[in-house]
């Protein structure tokens, strides 16, 4: 089931990745498009050259922010994948691995996965951290197949709003910061 949320989220990721690109290609054309005009305007005389100049130069501004945003995209996009098959490599082996470690890189690795950890009456008690609690919880229910926690598609329910919420919250931030934006541009 991992490998199929992996390959689902990766497809979910590339479409984000596109559009993202889409949207930022876009804007940079129409930048394009404003430089143009102006410039057909200054030969016109109906904008003096400084104000072109100055204009120019913010729009080319923004069009080099509109290409390392795509660059950055068109990175993420090809490391998702690989980065997860890594991940779950590492997850596979993760007990065996830890086998292998001294003790003070076992006492490291505990600390980085452990909060509230408790020794009593002979009986070790402990909570995984985030996002690792998520993970643990998600191995018990498909160790037990519980079949009304997971779509069809190998998608568990508990995580979907959880997803949906990170998104939301994603695309809301990235919605304040380009009004700011637009805003600093009319002031």
């Amino acid at each position: 089931w991992v490998s199929t949320a992996l390959k689902e989220s990766c497809a979910d990721e590339k479409r984000e990745h596109a559009e993202a690109i889409a949207r930022l290609e876009k804007e940079r054309n129409r930048l394009q498009q404003r430089v143009d005009a102006m410039y057909i305007d200054k030969l016109d005389g109906r904008v003096s050259e400084e104000f072109y100049d100055r204009m120019r130069s913010q729009w080319r501004d923004e069009q080099a922010r509109c290409a390392r945003d795509i660059e950055r995209h068109e990175q993420a996009d090809d490391s998702y994948m690989d980065e997860g098959i890594e991940l779950l490599k590492l997850a596979k082996d993760a007990h065996r691995l830890f086998e292998k470690q001294p003790a003070k890189e076992k006492s490291q690795m505990l600390n980085f996965l452990l909060s509230n950890c408790t020794w009593a009456h002979g009986k070790l008690s402990a909570e995984f951290k985030q996002p690792f609690d998520s993970l643990a919880e998600t191995a018990v229910l498909a160790a037990h197949a519980n079949a009304s926690q997971m779509t069809e598609s190998g998608r568990f329910e508990k995580w979907l709003p959880e997803l949906r919420a990170r998104k939301q919250s994603r695309d809301s931030s990235l919605s304040r910061m380009g009004r700011a934006k637009k805003l600093s541009h009319c002031a």
